[in-house]
């Protein structure tokens, strides 16, 4: 089934989803899809801003794949044209292909190997932390035993991860001479510094915090700007951080005690992107779901993996109240790098793994 998986995943590659721009619309990609799932009912919607669905189902499934088709930008390091696969002795490389064009490019060859029943969702919408097309997807609720999202597992099952928390942060001071005796609010800059340096003490209190294999929260403080020049005490200044909390953490508790930090009330404290941890829930939701993850997953005989640091959308399917598992080929280190890649083992083992599924369908 490699060759059937190479043939299609050469054309989507070709496909410029880059996001941004996010200048995809409902041909292109779309006409290609459509095409190659004769049999399924197709339905296509365009969200807005780059964000097209299409949802394919063939009889009555019980199991939902979901991929996204959508790629990031890529850089100027690239060897030879990102949208050219290329195919080596063990691998494909091409913008996408690991992050995860290639599991589209075998969900497509192993729907075409079977007729078994099918559903598949594929959006456009991931990279851009604007996730529409699951969203409306949720708002309708189709009936599914389980949800795969297709991620770079290395082509195991991966039951938990991280969420995720984007913060835009403002601090108003007052301009001055910077040779004065000045007080703390005076710059917005010593102002965001002194946040700094306690938010990281206050995470690292939390290094022994632990869930499904995870370990602390993940930080990290992305931009800081303002001021004017070293001799001008800085009226303005802007922070922008992120973190990424264990399933078990709540993430309105962390964001107030974030706030809390800064010693004189920051002028604006605005979260900007929220992704639920997988399992979505409190602790003790968080664990049934983890469970019922790996229940499917042995059920469908796949290997499962460690929890890893990175987001996906399975959380928002988790979240709603699917149970939901991340599983596809390719290694997270090659995503979003220059000559990425995914081992074609691996794409094999996917398709085949798929195939034996939609022939099956027991989750």
């Amino acid at each position: 089934m490699l060759k059937e998986t190479l043939a299609h995943l050469r054309h989507l590659v070709a496909f410029d989803t880059r996001n941004p721009p996010r200048a995809i619309g409902t041909g292109g990609i779309f006409d290609y899809l459509r095409a190659n799932l004769l049999g399924f009912e197709v339905t296509v919607t365009d969200h807005g801003a780059g964000a097209v669905s299409l949802y394919a189902v063939r009889g009555q499934p019980k199991l939902l794949f979901n991929v996204h088709l959508d790629t990031v930008p890529d850089s100027p390091h690239w060897s030879a044209s990102p949208f050219e696969l290329r195919v080596t002795e063990d691998r494909a490389i091409g913008l996408g292909a690991c992050d995860i064009k290639g599991a589209a490019a075998a969900l497509l060859a192993a729907a075409q190997a079977s007729d078994g029943d099918a559903a598949f969702l594929f959006t456009t919408d991931e990279e851009a932390n604007d996730p529409r097309c699951i969203a409306a997807f949720l708002r309708e609720a189709p009936a599914f035993d389980a949800v795969l999202v297709a991620e770079p597992t290395k082509g195991e099952a991966v039951l938990a991860h991280r969420g995720i928390s984007s913060v835009l942060m403002r601090f108003a001071g007052r301009a001055g001479h910077a040779s004065g005796e000045q007080q703390l609010s005076d710059s917005a800059l010593h102002q965001a510094l002194r946040w700094g340096a306690c938010a990281l003490d206050q995470v690292e209190s939390l290094a022994h915090a632990r869930f499904g294999g995870l370990t602390g929260l993940r930080f990290n403080i992305g931009r800081v700007e303002g001021g004017i020049k070293a001799n001008v005490i800085a009226p303005a200044a802007e922070l922008r951080f992120g973190f990424r909390p264990l399933p078990s953490m709540d993430t309105d508790e962390l964001l107030a005690t974030f706030r809390g930090l800064a010693e004189v009330a920051p002028a604006e404290f605005t979260e900007t992107f929220r992704g639920p941890s997988l399992p979505a829930g409190d602790i003790a939701t968080a664990e049934a779901r983890r469970l019922a993850a790996r229940d499917v997953a042995d059920a469908l005989e796949l290997p499962i993996g460690s929890a890893v640091d990175f987001w996906t959308e399975a959380s928002l399917f988790s979240q709603a109240g699917y149970t939901a598992l991340v599983y596809g080929p390719g290694d997270i280190a090659q995503a979003h790098s220059a000559d990425e890649w995914v081992a074609l083992e691996q794409l094999q083992r996917y398709a085949e793994t798929v195939h034996r599924i939609l022939t099956r369908q027991t989750p």
